[in-house]
Parts: C-alpha cells; structure tokens; sequence
C-alpha cells in the first residue's frame, strides 16, 4: 500500500476529525465532506484515495461515537498511523474498517512525504526520505477484518 501523508499533531480527538455538528449525517460519503473542516479546511477537497494520516500520541480522544473513523472511511484513506489511538477509537475503526497502525517514529515523518505500507510485517518505507521505520504489526484476524470492510462484512464472510 502506497499513499501521500497528511500529518497532525497529538491529542486530535474526534471533534478535529469529524465536528459535532455534523453528527446528524450518517454515510461516510456524507461526512468525509467535512473531515478535519476545523483543523484543515482543504483536507476534503484534497485528500485522494490512498492518502495516510500521521499523528502523533492519543489519536482520537473524545467521544467514543463511530462517526469519526466512520467520516475516515469516507475519505477512502489507506490507514492511519499514530504513536498512539485512544483506545475506543481503535476499536471502533478496526470494527468499521479503518486501518491503523501504531509506530513511535512519527515525528520523522513529514506532511507530504510518500509511504509504502506492509500491514503484516508492520514495515513503513518513507519513499521520500529513503527511511523504514517499525510499526505495531496487525494481528493477521484484525488484518481479516479491515480486509473486509468491517467486522460487520468479516462476520457475514465467516458464517
């Protein structure tokens, strides 16, 4: 998996991904068009299938509703990766799909630099700076159901 980074800082909660005020829409395609609206207007209208968020600590603190990695989803980024996710927010994005991956090297990685991802061996090549860094690996049944869009798809698929 190859993508275009987007990086963020620490402590972004789910208000910077998705505003409450946009909580009565409920399709991802509908909220990917106000993701980051507060913290980077043109995230929306720029962000292109593939993309990566890279944040720092305690990505996704706040509330504990599915819109934000509902809203993520929408944009059809590849996977964010943080040195840290609150912990609801981690589980409700491998439940909806959403790909994440914990590294503590985020500060090496700059907004605009190119990734390449191996979600197995939790290798991330920085193809801008010629740099790997090591990530958390996904347990291969997580990887099952991001791989199926959700657990919701991954347990119609195991039944």
């Amino acid at each position: 998996m190859k993508g275009r980074v987007w990086k963020f800082g620490d402590d972004v909660d789910t208000d910077a991904v998705i505003p409450g005020r946009y909580l009565i829409l409920n399709t991802p395609e509908e909220l990917a068009a106000h993701t980051f609206e507060g913290v980077r207007p043109e995230f929306a209208k720029e962000v292109q299938e593939g993309d990566i968020i890279v944040a720092g600590n305690n990505f996704g603190c706040g509330s504990s509703r599915e819109h934000a990695p509902i809203a993520l989803k929408g944009t059809k980024v590849s996977c964010v990766i943080a040195k840290s996710f609150a912990r609801i927010f981690f589980r409700n994005s491998i439940n909806i799909g959403v790909a994440l991956l914990e590294c503590p090297d985020t500060d090496k990685i700059s907004d605009g630099d190119e990734l390449e991802l191996d979600f197995s061996t939790g290798v991330i090549t920085n193809v801008t700076k010629n740099e790997t860094y090591q990530a958390t690996p996904l347990p291969e049944f997580v990887r099952g159901i991001m791989d199926a869009g959700g657990l919701i798809e991954y347990t119609r698929q195991i039944i």
